[in-house]
């Protein structure tokens, strides 16, 4: 079974650029001018490359076999065994075979998200004599104490690290990483580079 961790905000606003690049390719070449539409579209393919490449791509994947990191124009298969250990700083850095650091791009940890996750890990004063606060649950409360004081990349840095240490438990063989290229992104570039070049041209 898959599990996908990415940037849930830039995975949004990049569906929101594609929603508005369908409609503006639809409306220029429903009222094609030439060059100018052209030049247009080449600005349009050149932008949604990159948005596809850096928000739309970029994914963490948690598999039985092992931790795959999809970032933008490569994809690292990585055992769940050969995994050494995993550090979180900006960007989630797993260790591996030779010293080699796999930097995964999502989920990332800006400084405001991990003052929030600080300030939300630590413990709470209560004023007055009444407490206002719901009660929760006990499986509530279990969760809130499992992310006080941790970003969404400390979470998923610490399910590598658990996934990684089980392996070693059960023995399984430590492989080394594969790394291949990502064709579809290449592709998508290739698409924009040709549009802009023939914008270039006809201009």
């Amino acid at each position: 079974m898959k599990e996908s961790y990415r940037s849930k905000t830039a995975f949004a606003l990049a569906w929101v650029w594609l929603a508005f690049v369908a409609f503006n390719v639809w409306d220029l070449i429903a009222h094609y001018t030439g060059k100018s539409s052209l030049v247009a579209l080449a600005v349009l393919g050149a932008l949604t490359a990159l948005v596809y490449s850096i928000a739309l791509r970029p994914a963490t994947v948690f598999t039985e076999e092992g931790l795959v990191g999809r970032n933008p124009f490569r994809t690292t298969f990585l055992p769940w065994a050969s995994i050494d250990d995993v550090t979180v700083s900006h960007s989630i850095n797993v260790h591996h075979g030779d010293e080699r650091v796999l930097r995964l791009w999502t989920p990332m940890s800006s400084a405001r998200e991990r003052a929030k996750a600080q300030r939300r890990g630590a413990p709470r004063q209560e004023r007055g004599r009444f407490k206002t606060e719901p009660t929760l649950s006990r499986s509530e409360q279990a969760a809130v104490e499992a992310f006080a004081g941790k970003t969404h990349a400390d979470w998923v840095g610490d399910q590598i690290r658990e996934r990684a240490e089980a392996a070693r438990r059960r023995d399984e063989q430590a492989a080394p990483a594969r790394v291949t290229w990502s064709y579809d992104s290449i592709a998508v570039l290739v698409a924009a580079i040709a549009l802009v070049v023939a914008a270039i041209v006809v201009a």
